[in-house]
């Protein structure tokens, strides 16, 4: 069972109000401190990696603007996620780093030496959360007039994947970097070579920047779950990150994908899939409800529902809490969006959405002692088919450091937890159990370049 930490350069990420907490010490979100206390920490928990989300604009549907956002925190002030790795990864040894760019406001060229660069200096501990993005305030602001379409972001995210895995595994060889005091030669010329890609939203016809990482492409994290999205896991994912409070209704998700990457002629075990979940814990039941009850009296519900706005592009402000969210069209997070509109059991309320996303976000809340969250880990993992968890904290850094006093020792007494080797390894060792390149079957080697 993999674990990764589900966190942000922000001072709320899932769970709003919850920084006014007496335990919090996100106030401390802005020092590096605060960030590499955390990594180790999560090192010592046995995580397998910090997996940082990002987003490129301020949350501004709700209310028709930033106001709602800016007064609760709600992922604002948002710092650059990529200055901090190398920091985290000198603090660390084992633990990965996977952070979120986003393939509609970046351009591949530069993208792929700074993730090349990144992998260097973490040794290989590098993964590229992949993402087209979904805000309109970050397209206004990056040159755009309004949002890419949904389906196309993804035709140009293709594209941009393409261009990619030719500048990573095809543009430079493992044998260029000679050094060769004796004959002045640093780099190999033969052993470098222009890409000459030329496409409908690019056209890189040059080499890569940098020489190869320990894994030449960094390990590919996707999270898309529109019918688009999950094809463009299917084609380039190595890990999808997959959300649902329903085990049973993650585990047709995850049979259709591992259905298609078969279908695709990738092995469907190859993939690991994590979902996110939240964990509260005591040492007893009752002092994890208690824990749970003084979670909720911080719970600011304009925040979350500001949450909302940004996830969905849905402004739910001035509608009455008893009010149900209707079924619409969103060019922003649809599956974000269809959790509360497409649900055949339930007819959400503004009220609803407010409370459920509060603690938590979108996913499953857990609650109990050491045993009981166990069980109810192993439970979901059996019904859903997930390899691991994206673990959210709800009280910041207090839960992951629970996380560390009580549910580490509880896997390790139950053997889930996996076997660290002695020697770092990289991450796509660490995650995959395969080795540090992309596997064989993956469609970045059928690229031909020049």
């Amino acid at each position: 069972m993999h674990f990764n930490a589900f966190d942000m350069l922000v001072p709320v990420h899932q769970t709003p109000g919850l920084w006014r907490h007496p335990e919090s010490q996100i106030d401390r979100f802005d020092q590096l401190e605060y960030w590499t206390g955390l990594s180790q920490t999560l090192e010592r928990a046995g995580f397998t990696s910090l997996f940082l989300a990002d987003i490129p604009g301020i949350y501004d549907v709700y209310g028709g603007s930033h106001h709602a956002a800016a007064r609760g925190g709600v992922q604002y002030p948002l710092l650059d996620l990529q200055v901090m790795v190398p920091a985290l990864a000198a603090a660390t040894e084992h633990l990965g780093f996977g952070i979120t760019a986003s393939v509609t406001y970046e351009q591949p060229y530069l993208l792929a030496r700074r993730f090349a660069t990144l992998d260097h200096l973490t040794k290989g501990r590098i993964a590229w959360n992949i993402v087209t993005s979904y805000q309109d305030s970050a397209a206004r602001n990056l040159g755009l007039a309004g949002q890419i379409p949904h389906d196309e972001r993804y035709d140009r995210a293709d594209e941009f994947l393409e261009v990619m895995y030719k500048l990573f595994e095809h543009s430079v060889d493992d044998q260029a970097v000679v050094a060769d005091r004796e004959t002045g030669v640093f780099v190999d010329p033969e052993r470098v070579r222009g890409i000459e890609h030329h496409g409908k939203w690019f056209s890189v016809p040059g080499e890569m920047l940098t020489h190869p990482g320990p894994q030449r492409t960094p390990l590919l994290f996707q999270a898309g779950s529109s019918a688009r999205g999950q094809k463009f896991a299917v084609d380039h994912g190595e890990a999808i990150f997959v959300i649902n409070a329903k085990p049973d209704k993650l585990a047709d998700q995850v049979a259709s994908t591992r259905a298609a990457l078969a279908e695709a002629g990738r092995d469907p075990y190859s993939v690991k899939f994590s979902a996110m979940v939240t964990i509260i814990v005591g040492e007893t039941e009752q002092e994890a409800q208690a824990r749970l009850q003084g979670y909720r009296q911080y719970v600011d519900t304009e925040a979350a529902l500001t949450l909302f706005g940004g996830w969905t592009g849905v402004d739910l402000s001035g509608l009455d809490e008893d009010a149900y969210v209707a079924d619409v069209q969103t060019e922003a997070n649809q599956s974000a969006l269809a959790i509360f509109t497409k649900d055949p059991s339930k007819k959400w309320t503004v009220r609803d959405v407010a409370e459920f996303i509060s603690i938590g976000g979108r996913g499953p809340t857990i609650v109990g002692d050491p045993v009981q969250v166990v069980d109810e880990l192993v439970r979901y993992q059996e019904i859903s088919g997930v390899d691991g968890f994206n673990v959210s904290a709800a009280v910041r850094p207090a839960d992951f450091e629970r996380f560390e006093h009580y549910i580490t020792p509880e896997l390790g007494r139950r053997g889930l937890l996996p076997e660290r080797p002695q020697t770092p390894v990289t991450l796509r060792e660490s995650l995959l159990g395969a080795g540090p390149r992309l596997a064989a079957d993956h469609p970045a080697h059928r690229l031909v370049v020049g």
